[in-house]
């Protein structure tokens, strides 16, 4: 039910991939298709006063960009939002935007809480989380996809993590949809700084409630651990504890709401869903390839460097575009046709390399339990009304997506 335009290779040149109306007003595929096939590196030219920047669109490259922590970091924004506007004000403190040994022994400690147990309690809650929102839509017989279900089972599963009090999640869930995207093409910037801080300064007072306990939950492990008999700074502890409630948010709500589209456009692959004909795992990596939450990863030369036989200066911005290599024809059978039965299917949809998305778990917990709560216990679904998309350069999904759902 989509009318956005879609851009023409054309008008590659009169476009800003930066540009956050860009990715959600038009569909840019054939855009994509252009690039991978004749352009693969890319440099788009200043706008104004926007610096230029390196766009990646091929498989292969953005692999070899991923892999080379030699020549690329993170610690000026691993997005353009942030460096292509002076930098990142969690550099050097957030796992995302830290690189090095910091990055190593900050990753290893995080880690520690992902652990088996409480990935299995998460399971358990999501199961009943998705049964319950989607039995109460079932019951009205109509819901948006977007708001009512898609908002709910992320939010559930990250703040089980950090055991964030149930009076508050609503709360945190308001922040942390403004904070990267917002509704609207002329919202004032000012809401997501707004956003931003509401959700330090919330995990500042948190982490003092929760410092010198025994509780075991994710935000106890960052306020009372210690590296090398040393506990995190403030500004790590706090810089963390959003990183993580932003990436345990924002990539798997957009990619259910994603799902739940592609499931509606694709009436074949919702019967082999219901039907029982795809195992889900397979079938989630699928919903994970296809929705793309993130459309492109960020990174900054440190050094000259040659990729796909194009020489990258030293301080150059680089892009590199999951959107456009979850599609790349040399790699994906059919790659713009939904399989959920595909396989192989090794998409950057959690990045790669060093900064593997930490969360990926989650992620994939989420969508797995809304495609088996849609299996079990959905007849169908049709969309009754035009989506919504997001305003970012980096987030990819819907505000609103109106559905009926019938038993």
């Amino acid at each position: 039910m989509s009318t956005r335009p879609m851009v023409s290779a054309d008008e590659l040149e009169e476009i800003d991939l930066a540009s956050p109306i860009l990715h959600a007003e038009y569909e840019l595929d054939a855009v994509f298709r252009h690039l991978r096939a004749n352009r693969p590196m890319y440099w788009q030219q200043p706008r104004g006063e926007q610096p230029g920047f390196w766009v990646i669109s091929r498989y292969a490259d953005v692999n070899e960009v991923y892999k080379d922590k030699a020549h690329f970091t993170t610690e000026n924004g691993n997005a353009l939002a942030t460096l292509l506007t002076g930098g990142d004000s969690a550099s050097g403190a957030m796992l995302a935007v830290t690189d090095g040994v910091r990055h190593h022994q900050v990753r290893n400690l995080l880690s520690k809480g992902f652990s088996p147990q409480m990935l299995e309690l998460i399971a358990n809650s999501l199961r009943e989380t998705v049964d319950g929102l989607l039995l109460a839509a079932l019951d009205r017989g109509e819901c948006d996809a977007a708001r009512d279900i898609s908002a709910k089972v992320p939010l559930g599963a990250i703040c089980d993590l950090l055991e964030i009090p149930q009076t508050d999640r609503e709360y945190l869930l308001g922040l942390t949809a403004h904070a990267w995207s917002t509704d609207y093409a002329d919202e004032p910037p000012e809401e997501s700084w707004v956003a931003k801080n509401e959700i330090l300064l919330y995990f500042s007072k948190l982490l003092k409630e929760r410092r010198g306990g025994d509780r075991d939950d994710m935000v106890s492990l960052v306020a009372n651990c210690r590296i090398d008999g040393h506990p995190l700074n403030a500004a790590e502890q706090i810089a963390n504890c959003y990183g993580l409630m932003i990436g345990g948010d924002e990539t798997g709500r957009h990619a259910i709401t994603g799902t739940v589209l592609a499931l509606i456009e694709n009436p074949d692959q919702w019967r082999a869903l219901k039907n029982g004909d795809v195992d889900l795992k397979t079938a989630t990596e699928e919903a994970l390839r296809w929705t793309v939450p993130s459309l492109h990863g960020g990174r900054k030369a440190t050094g000259d460097v040659v990729i796909n036989g194009q020489q990258i200066k030293a301080g150059e911005v680089v892009s590199v575009w999951i959107s456009s290599a979850n599609r790349d024809e040399t790699v994906f059978d059919a790659a713009d046709e939904f399989k959920l039965a595909r396989t192989p299917n090794k998409h950057f949809t959690f990045a790669y390399g060093s900064h593997y998305c930490l969360g990926h778990h989650l992620g994939r917990m989420e969508v797995y339990a809304v495609l088996d709560g849609l299996r079990r216990l959905v007849g169908d679904l049709e969309q009754i009304g035009e989506e919504r998309w997001i305003y970012s350069s980096i987030l990819h999904g819907m505000s609103s997506l109106p559905i009926k759902i019938t038993a």
